[in-house]
C-alpha cells in the first residue's frame, strides 16, 4: 500500500512535467511568430509608388485638408514614419504628387491632339481634354495649382510641370501653324498662350465650383458645357485663323 502510494506521488509530477511542454509549444508559436512576406501589404521597392497611389485617393475623397502624412499611411497600410521616410514632409509628398498630376495632364492633352485632323481641332480636343482631366481629377487637379503647398525645387516637379507647359505652348503653336519656342517667345506669341490657358482654365474652375450653371440653364435646351467651351473657343473676330 505504501509503495503504491509512492508511485503514485512519483508518477504525477511526471504527468505534469508532460503537461507543461504540450501546453508550451502550443502557445510559444502563436506568441513568437513572425510576419512572412505575404503578411505585409507592400513588398520591398514599391512602397513610395503605393504610399503616392494612397496619398491620391485621400486626396479626392477628402480634399486638400484631409491629407495628412498620418491620414495617407493609415490608407496604405503602413506605419505613421513611413511617408516621413520617403517624402521627408508634407510638402515633398504634395510635391511628388502634383508631378503625377502634371504628368497625367499632359499626356492626355498630348493624346488628344494628336487624335485630331486639323490644327483648329487639335487646339479644341487639347482644351477639351483639359477640362476633361479638372473634372475626372479634381483634388489632383487644385493641387497642381496650388504653389504655396509646393516645393517646384524638386526636380520631378520642376520637370513635370516645365513639361506640361510645353504642351500647352505646343498645342497653341499648332492653331497657329507655326514653331514657338518655350525659352523665347514672341510678345505675341505670349499673348496667345497666356490667353488661351486663361480662357481655359477660367472656364475649367467655373466649372468645377458650379459657378457656370447660371449660363447653362439660360442656354438654348441641351446646351452642354463642352458646346458652351467649343462656341467659345471659335474666332469670332481679330486676326483670323491662317488656312
Amino acid at each position: 500500500m505504501a509503495r503504491l502510494s509512492r508511485e503514485n506521488k512519483a508518477s504525477r509530477p511526471a504527468t505534469a512535467r508532460a503537461r507543461r511542454p504540450a501546453k508550451a509549444v502550443a502557445e510559444r508559436p502563436a506568441r513568437r511568430r513572425r510576419k512572412s512576406s505575404s503578411d505585409t501589404p507592400y513588398h520591398h521597392g514599391d512602397l513610395h509608388e503605393a504610399l503616392l497611389k494612397a496619398a491620391e485617393q485621400v486626396l479626392e475623397r477628402d480634399g486638400l485638408p484631409g491629407l495628412t502624412l498620418r491620414a495617407v499611411a493609415r490608407e496604405a497600410g503602413v506605419s505613421h514614419a513611413a511617408p516621413t521616410h520617403h517624402f521627408g514632409d508634407l510638402t515633398g509628398l504634395l510635391s511628388e504628387l502634383a508631378a503625377i498630376g502634371f504628368r497625367q495632364f499632359g499626356a492626355a492633352m498630348a493624346a488628344a491632339g494628336a487624335s485630331a485632323a486639323t490644327p483648329p481641332e487639335k487646339g479644341m480636343a487639347s482644351a477639351k481634354a483639359y477640362v476633361a482631366y479638372a473634372q475626372a481629377h479634381p483634388g489632383m487637379y487644385g493641387l497642381m495649382f496650388r504653389n504655396e503647398r509646393l516645393d517646384y525645387s524638386r526636380p520631378s516637379l520642376h520637370e513635370a510641370s516645365e513639361a506640361s507647359f510645353a504642351g500647352l505652348a505646343n498645342s497653341v503653336a499648332a492653331s497657329r501653324q507655326e514653331q514657338i519656342s518655350k525659352e523665347s517667345l514672341s510678345l505675341d506669341q505670349a499673348a496667345a498662350i497666356a490667353r488661351a490657358w486663361s480662357l481655359v482654365h477660367g472656364f475649367t474652375m467655373l466649372l468645377l465650383e458650379g459657378r457656370l450653371s447660371k449660363i447653362l440653364n439660360r442656354s438654348p435646351e441641351g446646351t452642354t458645357a463642352e458646346m458652351l467651351l467649343d462656341a467659345m473657343m471659335r474666332p469670332t473676330g481679330g486676326r483670323p485663323p491662317r488656312p
